[in-house]
């Protein structure tokens, strides 16, 4: 484990809790739902905006920003992520708010949770670090050795390129055996992290260890934060023995778990977010391609269905998803599988079937990126639409009486999945249930009032109030109280700040420039510690990977603060290093100004010789006929 890394799952132990369980849980909850669980919120713009529950607010100042998974009263002065939410709004400290959003999300916190791995030298980011080690093995084995000669004339013949080889790392992984064991000298603790994270297996006997994926082309899968956790795959014809299976997936470990891994993912999220819309696809070679044709919004499932953990996670960044099914029967079934999940949890879905029994990769490569973009604009349908098309297929729906009662009874069924009305539900969520009830009126020539009495006799459990019983408990001592002096940091530090989170890929560039005393001691300097944190383990400080390594609701308070403010600027759209520098420039002009007293006192004093003397007065005539060049920029 090298110092970063080590330092960091440090930090995490002495706080009392795992960086992999805050991550699981953020990523099983979406944001909106749960404010909305205790806040009635309506949609304004790219935001959801409701009345704050700590202030007697009249007019909605309750902001909630489901893109950067955060919120924000600005008359209160509080926000932060959905931990600082619970913290806040149930009063209690951090372990109980994980412990409560866990319970929640239905995610099982184990001892190690709560204390940090610490299983002799294997915790999560030695496997972090045992899996990139691996994965640049298998990259560097297909760009240049002799043995991956077949796996290259595979992507040839695929169509994909240099580039996409590189940009989503693929690999390859010859047939010997012990491949991977021949990499590092003979080491018991290293073979067994490996065998740890499902690169070896060991044989029937237990005496020896092999390579998982020995003769297969191989697909690097990362988690949203872009950190290799798993791998796929898949059979060479060349290369394959016997008839082994087509696809092999690392098996669930610490790093892997399919049911909650979009492949990717880390590549996709910034155009999700911009188009707001995720293409989900079904093979890593069709994620590839359409992002070659310019689809790179799209993503693919990990040999498994499409299941809930997917949906929360596509939620944080997309208000549509478009499923992209293969034109054949079993596209077919599956859409049908997913659409009761997609239902249940309010996600505008679209369904697409490619003619002629074509995959994505295949049909691009045959047509052409404008003939999908047409597809998707003319024939891309919606899920409603897609099961009555499914359930009624060849029912005369005038004359077959029972079956067309039988499909119209299934899919008020489906309708019956979506949580229940209330009477705090958005009114957008209300006028979606109502536009499927009059569609399935219309689409089956019934009497609406008919189909709603129907879905309620579905919904025969009592309704459930809102959670509401601990709404005006006051935050108790458990969060941090902080002083009037930590609360802000002052313009000049505010100004840098508000920069560096709009461009954190700037971050590492100016970091050895800036000087940590610059930002005090207060919550600017706290964000700007984090930032150090994440850049000495080779992670650009984004805003997302912030909120993560942060606990305090007050600095995620101030985070969330700075991105908006610099939103509101347009910061995030200007080339941020000419700016950068003139802040360095002030902040070192400043330093110097606050030296100048004792050095003026030292050369009263002839404390200094006269080397030091004329350093010092030239260094003072240099530092004057800079400040000509230095605004001014007000304190306050």
């Amino acid at each position: 484990m090298d110092v970063a890394a080590s330092a960091l799952e440090e930090f995490a132990v002495s706080h009392g809790f795992s960086l992999a369980a805050k991550e699981s849980v953020r990523q099983a909850i979406d944001i909106v739902d749960l404010v909305s669980s205790y806040v009635q919120l309506r949609r304004q713009g790219r935001l959801y905006v409701g009345l704050c529950p700590w202030h007697d607010d009249t007019r909605p100042s309750l902001q909630v920003n489901p893109q950067r998974q955060s919120f924000k009263c600005w008359v209160c002065d509080i926000g932060g992520d959905i931990f600082s939410f619970v913290m806040k709004i149930e009063g209690v400290g951090f372990p109980e708010a994980l412990a409560m959003l866990a319970e929640r999300a239905g995610i099982a916190l184990k001892p190690a949770d709560a204390i940090g791995w610490s299983d002799a030298g294997q915790g999560k980011p030695t496997l972090y670090k045992a899996m990139a080690w691996a994965c640049r093995q298998y990259h560097q084995c297909l760009l240049n050795s002799p043995d991956a000669e077949p796996a290259r004339r595979y992507l040839q013949q695929r169509g994909i390129t240099s580039e996409s080889i590189v940009k989503f790392q693929l690999g390859f992984c010859p047939p010997q055996r012990d491949w991977i064991l021949r990499k590092f000298p003979a080491d018991e603790a290293r073979a067994a992290i490996l065998e740890k994270i499902g690169i070896l297996v060991k044989t029937d006997d237990r005496r020896d260890r092999y390579d998982r994926f020995r003769g297969r082309l191989l697909f690097t899968i990362r988690d949203v934060e872009g950190r290799p956790v798993g791998i796929g795959g898949r059979v060479l014809p060349e290369l394959s023995a016997g008839s082994p299976a087509k696809y092999v997936n690392s098996p669930e470990t610490q790093l892997f778990s399919k049911s909650s891994l979009l492949y990717g993912l880390d590549l996709a999220k910034d155009s999700i977010r911009r188009a707001r819309r995720a293409i989900v696809v079904e093979g890593y070679t069709d994620v590839i391609v359409a992002h070659q044709y310019g689809f790179t919004e799209t993503v693919a499932v990990l040999g498994t269905a499409l299941g809930e953990n997917h949906i929360r996670l596509l939620k944080r960044f997309a208000d549509q998803v478009v499923l992209l099914l293969d034109g054949d029967e079993a596209g077919q079934r599956r859409a049908n599988e997913v659409l009761e999940l997609f239902v249940a949890h309010q996600v505008d879905l679209k369904i697409l079937t490619l003619p002629a029994g074509l995959d994505p990769c295949d049909f691009l490569q045959q047509h052409g990126a404008p003939a999908l973009h047409k597809l998707l604009e003319a024939q891309a349908i919606d899920a409603l639409e897609h099961a009555f098309r499914a359930k009624t297929r060849g029912v005369d729906l005038d004359r077959d009486v029972h079956r067309a009662s039988q499909a119209l009874e299934e899919l008020i069924g489906i309708v019956a999945k979506a949580p229940r009305l209330r009477e705090d539900t958005a009114s957008a969520f209300r006028l979606r249930e109502q536009k499927a009830l009059q569609r399935l009126a219309m689409m089956f020539r019934v009497d609406e009032a008919d189909i709603r009495q129907r879905l309620i006799a579905l919904r025969r459990k009592p309704l459930q109030p809102p959670v509401r019983g601990r709404l005006a408990r006051q935050t108790t001592a458990t969060t941090r109280d902080v002083t009037p002096e930590q609360a802000k940091p002052d313009a000049w530090q505010r100004e840098l700040l508000e920069l560096l989170v709009a461009h954190p890929q700037q971050f590492t560039r100016f970091a050895a420039q800036i000087s940590a005393a610059w930002l005090g001691s207060g919550l600017g300097r706290a964000v700007y510690d984090a930032a150090c944190r994440l850049a000495a383990e080779g992670l650009t400080p984004d805003f997302d990977r912030l909120m993560l390594h942060l606990d305090d609701p007050a600095v995620k308070n101030l985070l969330v603060e700075l991105d908006e403010r610099a939103a509101a600027k347009g910061l995030h759209a200007v080339e941020p290093a000419a700016l950068i520098e003139a802040l360095i420039q002030r902040f070192r002009h400043k330093e110097t100004q606050q030296r100048r007293p004792a050095e003026l006192v030292a050369l009263r004093n002839k404390q200094l010789d006269e080397d030091q003397t004329l350093a010092l007065l030239e260094r003072i005539r240099q530092q004057e006929q800079d400040r000509q060049g230095i605004s001014e920029l007000s304190e306050e």
